[in-house]
């Protein structure tokens, strides 16, 4: 920890509404101001489940240069998230072992093996025989997760709650009444969504990037949330990828194996390992990597145009050998269910349990239970895979098929409106193309706020625009926190920089110009 980080702790009621359900407290951590403090702004690292104490202590650099240095920065663990506030760390399992045996023998720890769009008979003969055995795993779940320790705090864990911590941090901070000033990124943009439509009149500075739609999740399972909303652009990402590889050639990218190839030809190579591994899972379930693994690990790359080189010249030699020579990935894998993935993952795999804090947030905010089965989110994964994404629809597990089983909903919950007209202006940003919050999500929440938000997008690639540098985007949002200027419209657009390369001797702009060639 950066010794520079001041920490504290703050009590806050479990349930705004009832001060006799108890309280409860945060972890806070916080980044002083270099110059003249003119407030404090308030970030969340996305998740849900993300810790902003383990963030701040990576971006607080970043965060106090991009504001001028004016303001501290102040990050804190959200109710169920890390051992140190409480409620904290949501368990349903006492250890990993536990977790692991509960699950044995289903898709939970092995994930869906499917080629192309679920057009195998068998592949989908193998999904759907899943459903009544994950059915009834689901429905002890929520039993367990009931009776454990962390049991009684679920319906105190809500996106809701926690913006009314952040409106009671400012006030404990910079004074009751005062401006809320906040950075959301991914995650973050909902609780930020929610956050300035529920207390306009407080709203200060406020960045939101990599946007979820509030409609979406007021409206739609979460299941569906995922497939038909947020994994929008997720193979678009992907074009961008083995269009960088091909541009790089096999000097830059090893999946290019020679010269002249196009970006076909090098997601060619892909999908046939895709088949090779999905074959050998099918004639023996031990293999060492499977198809499912192979697209996890893709998938995951896509949030990071900084990690493609890596995942193109190191992970995929290691892949290719596991699969052609069935020998086992260097380190291990441990399948996580992140939703959005924070951009800290608290993914460790010397923890002796399975955190469920992001899937009791997520499940928390969700609608109400509307009788949905496994076999229909199933159904919606096939769909999707079909229409939406064909190459990560069908990633499992992942929090939000947890919902329509989830035992409880949080205490509060906001459902809208959000076209409230607030104190100031905000910033919303978005990538051109982002896997998990697609551009739309950003489009969406700027019109609903009319001339209260101003949309900016990043002609790049990745899980919010943090991924790609970008000095034009960095002296937006300077200009914001210093001086309160921002773009007068929502047609503006920043580059990444050109001396980010994807690939060696490939940047962004020359991938976005080939794939519109």
């Amino acid at each position: 920890m950066d010794p520079a980080l001041s920490c504290s702790f703050m009590e806050v009621p479990l349930d705004y509404h009832d001060r006799s359900a108890g309280y409860g407290h945060l972890a806070l951590i916080k980044a002083n101001a270099t110059h003249a403090r003119r407030g404090t702004i308030f970030y969340n690292p996305g998740g849900p489940g993300g810790s902003g104490l383990q963030a701040l202590d990576s971006f607080s650099a970043t965060a106090l240069a991009l504001t001028g240095g004016h303001y501290d920065i102040v990050s804190w663990d959200p109710r169920g998230v890390g051992p140190l506030t409480i409620p904290g760390d949501i368990s349903c399992f006492p250890t990993l072992a536990d977790y692991t045996a509960f699950w044995n023998g289903t898709i939970q720890l092995t994930g869906i093996e499917t080629t192309g769009n679920f057009t195998s008979a068998a592949d989908l003969g193998a999904l759907f025989g899943q459903a009544p055995l994950m059915q009834a795993k689901f429905d002890e779940l929520a039993r367990r997760c009931l009776r454990s320790p962390s049991g009684r705090f679920l319906r105190y864990v809500g996106t809701a709650a926690t913006a009314r911590d952040v409106v009671a941090m400012a006030d404990a901070l910079d004074g009751p009444g005062s401006a809320v000033n906040f950075i959301g990124v991914s995650y973050g943009t909902l609780l930020g969504t929610w956050l300035v439509n529920m207390f306009p009149e407080r709203v200060g500075r406020v960045v939101l990037d990599g946007v979820i739609s509030p409609v979406a999740v007021a409206t739609d399972e979460s299941s569906v949330v995922w497939s038909n909303h947020e994994l929008a652009d997720a193979d678009k990402v992907y074009e961008g990828f083995v269009t960088g590889c091909a541009l790089a050639g096999p000097q830059g990218c090893a999946i290019a194996a020679s010269a002249g190839l196009s970006p076909a030809d090098v997601d060619e190579s892909i999908r046939a390992l895709l088949q090779r591994a999905h074959d050998a899972a099918r004639r023996n379930q031990s293999v060492p990597v499977t198809s499912s693994d192979i697209r996890e690990l893709l998938g995951s790359a896509m949030y990071d145009p900084a990690d493609w080189a890596g995942f193109a010249n190191t992970t995929w030699a290691e892949l290719v050998a596991a699969v052609d020579g069935e020998v086992g990935m260097k380190g291990g894998r441990r399948r996580t269910d992140d939703a959005f993935r924070p951009q800290t993952p608290r993914d460790d795999p010397t923890e002796d349990t399975q955190p469920d804090g992001g899937v009791a947030i997520l499940c928390g905010d969700s609608v109400d239970p509307r009788g949905t089965r496994v076999e229909d989110a199933f159904k919606t994964i096939v769909t999707a895979s079909r229409n939406v994404s064909p190459l990560f629809a069908s990633i499992w597990p992942a929090s939000f098929y947890y919902c329509p089983f989830w035992p409880v909903r949080a205490v509060e919950r906001y459902q809208g409106p959000f076209n409230r007209t607030l104190a100031n202006r905000i910033l919303v940003l978005s990538n051109l193309f982002d896997p998990a919050t697609p551009l739309e999500g950003a489009k969406e929440v700027a019109t609903l706020l009319g001339d209260s938000a101003v949309l900016v997008t990043q002609r790049g690639f990745g899980h919010t625009t943090f991924t790609e540098p970008s000095q034009c985007l960095s002296d937006i949002l300077t200009a914001y926190f210093t001086y309160g200027t921002m773009p007068e419209s929502n047609g503006t657009t920043c580059a990444a920089d050109a001396d980010f390369e994807v690939f060696p001797g490939v940047n962004t702009e020359a991938i976005l110009a080939a794939m519109s060639a």
